[in-house]
């Protein structure tokens, strides 16, 4: 897909100037043709990262407030640190039906009244290892 201006000439799909050169030509410089394609793959490669930190942060908020394997936090003080419930990595369902959700080795069960017991299940750093 080339662009041409109204004249019938062939412009940069960056910046909009005519083109000299090949025909198959569709920017005017390396620079544009840099730009131009930065400026396309930016917004996924900005959104995999900002998730990425996302669980990164959920990670270790929750290994701070459970250093011992075994917690009971307020969501509060989730919230207070920065933790993101929309980012998460597995969901864990025991027989009786309570539902863990976890980041990675980290996880939580929600309890009343907005309390949550914080668990850590080691085996998944142990499998992660045998991979």
């Amino acid at each position: 897909m080339l662009a041409e201006s109204a004249t019938g000439k062939k412009v940069c799909l960056e910046c909009g100037e005519p083109i000299q050169g090949r025909t198959d030509k569709k920017f005017c410089t390396d620079a544009c043709r840099n730009l131009f394609h930065y400026r396309t793959n930016n917004a996924p490669i900005n959104y995999v990262r900002n998730v990425v930190n996302a669980l990164k942060r959920n990670r270790r908020i929750l290994g701070e407030l459970n250093p011992a394997g075994k917690a009971k936090v307020h969501r509060d003080k989730l919230v207070e640190r920065g933790y993101n419930f929309m980012y998460h990595t597995n969901i864990y369902r025991t027989k009786v039906g309570n539902v863990y959700v976890f980041c990675f080795e980290h996880g939580y069960l929600e309890l009343d009244n907005d309390w949550y017991a914080l668990v850590r299940r080691d085996e998944y750093l142990e499998r992660a290892g045998d991979a």
